[in-house]
């Protein structure tokens, strides 16, 4: 298990090198950093002196070590024209809105998936497993930033419960200023509702499906007759043996997603107005922040790597059958 661990985080650095290198390679084609920083009136002469000052003139490869090394020693991650701030710095500011909306996210999929998509597979015939699996197809068929338009008309405008928009109230968890979070606040609460409820539209039909299929797919094997014929309870059969071996893809393919999700929180962070990090890429688009923008596709890249390294090794230690090179 060691070997196998060993070889995942490996996997993971060499990942991240490569996509911090193809990250670097974009930055030298797109705009020019001394003319971001200090504007057009400066003269082409004081420009050259600061692209020296800053080593834009030294060689791509010199270059990119020296920022893997500023990344890796100092987390430097680069300098935001927009907020004059380091990127990294920045980025944490916005990271917490983002974390708390995915988290909603994947609780309401857990919560709402699960129990549904054991249900679909065991009465796949009955009204609500029939009702399910075509809301389910009407899900997927429906875009995000449509969902969250519907949403808002309803619950804002319409019945006017809910807010359409910004995170509420919040409160500093740790006292430092570096997390703000709405969790302990009922205004953050019904703020997070609406978000979380139009992102998890996007994986929540796959996972009822998914936990439907595969769960249909092990009441059909050898072990499952041979637990019915021993005479165990249903429950028994369906919740420890049935679904304990549901979960293994379930949990492979979560951990896909949730790290894709931290990506398409854009469109939704746009539409209710999210101060996360989606809207702050956008506002990065929007104005040129080409520094920003880079250091924000590798920070999203590292957290995506982390999350399917963590789950690969959880995969190895729920499921002791998996044979690895090397290893049992």
């Amino acid at each position: 298990m060691f070997a196998f661990i060993f070889r995942r985080i490996l996997q993971a650095v060499v990942v991240m090198l490569v996509i911090s290198l193809a990250v670097f390679a974009i930055k030298k084609q797109f705009g020019d950093p001394v003319r971001d920083l200090v504007g057009e009136r400066v003269t082409q002469q004081e420009r050259a002196q600061i692209a020296e000052k800053m080593g834009l003139n030294d060689p791509f490869f010199t270059q990119y070590g020296r920022f893997i090394r500023d990344a890796v020693t100092k987390g430097d991650l680069g300098r935001s024209f927009l907020y004059n701030k380091p990127n990294l710095e920045v980025i944490i500011a916005h990271a917490p809105a983002t974390i708390e909306l995915v988290f909603g996210t994947a609780l309401i999929i857990i919560v709402i998936s699960l129990p549904l998509g054991i249900y679909c597979a065991l009465w796949p015939r009955r009204l609500l497993s029939r009702f399910t699996m075509s809301f389910s197809t009407l899900g997927v068929s429906m875009p995000v930033f449509l969902t969250a338009i519907l949403l808002i008309y309803l619950f804002a405008v319409h019945w006017q419960v809910l807010p359409s928009y910004g995170r509420g109230e919040t409160v500093d968890l740790f006292g430092m200023g570096y997390w703000h979070t709405g969790l302990l606040t009922i205004d953050g609460l019904k703020h997070l509702i609406l978000p979380c409820i139009s992102l998890s539209t996007l994986m929540l039909p796959l996972f009822i499906r998914l936990i439907r299929s595969e769960m249909m797919e092990v009441m059909e094997t050898e072990y499952i007759k041979y637990a019915w014929a021993k005479g165990l309870a249903p429950s028994r059969v369906w919740l420890v043996h049935a679904f304990k071996n549901t979960l293994l893809p379930v949990i492979t393919v979560f951990g896909v997603q949730i790290g894709i999700m931290f990506a398409f929180t854009l469109l939704t962070e746009l539409v209710f107005q999210w101060p996360g990090m989606g809207f702050m890429f956008l506002e990065a688009v929007n104005r040129a922040d080409l520094s920003l923008l880079i250091a924000y596709m590798v920070v999203v890249a590292a957290l995506f790597v982390f999350v399917n390294t963590v789950v690969d090794i959880l995969y190895g230690f729920i499921n002791p059958t998996v044979r690895i090179t090397g290893t049992k």
